[in-house]
């Protein structure tokens, strides 16, 4: 789950982070459609274990490729996080009222969206969820054990950011 409370970013929300959500609302890059077919073959078998059907898999798997492509992000790590937080149930409620795949916060439509927004479209979702974690990870320098924690609110713990990594090491790598 993203950090239950409001990022502490100083006066104001980052302009970078903003600019990032809204700059890949619209960008399309050629090569990213070119070079997710080798991926998309690994990794479509992989998706199988969880209760996607078939048929949406691949657009899945496509959409999740992109996004961590626009955010700077290794996808299958993407894939990783997707697992943990809510086992690709794009309609995942937690009890702390995180939405969706990537388990987003709604304070964050709130931060960088338009009311309109919906969290439990996965599109949106992996923008959202995609745009934070690279946002945290800029924060912390290029450490993905803190900014994994950052992402789940538990910074100065490794359990989420341990389990994140085990789920990639066994299902995704």
């Amino acid at each position: 789950m993203v950090s239950a409370s409001p990022p502490v970013f100083g006066a104001t929300l980052p302009s970078s982070l903003r600019f990032t959500l809204e700059d890949a609302t619209e960008r399309h890059s050629p090569f990213l459609q070119q070079s997710t077919g080798p991926w998309l073959e690994r990794m479509e078998p992989r998706l199988g274990r969880f209760a996607v059907i078939r048929s949406q898999r691949g657009e899945l798997l496509h959409h999740v490729y992109q996004e961590a492509h626009l955010a700077g992000l290794p996808p299958s790590l993407v894939l990783a996080l997707i697992e943990v937080e809510s086992a690709f149930q794009p309609d995942a409620v937690s009890s702390a009222g995180a939405v969706g795949l990537m388990q987003i916060m709604p304070f964050w439509v709130r931060e960088l969206g338009l009311p309109a927004d919906d969290l439990k479209d996965p599109v949106r979702n992996l923008r959202y969820g995609c745009t934070i974690l690279a946002h945290y990870l800029a924060v912390e320098k290029g450490d993905f054990t803190r900014a994994l924690a950052r992402y789940n609110g538990s910074l100065g713990e490794t359990w989420y950011p341990e389990r994140i990594l085990g789920a990639w090491r066994q299902h995704w790598r």
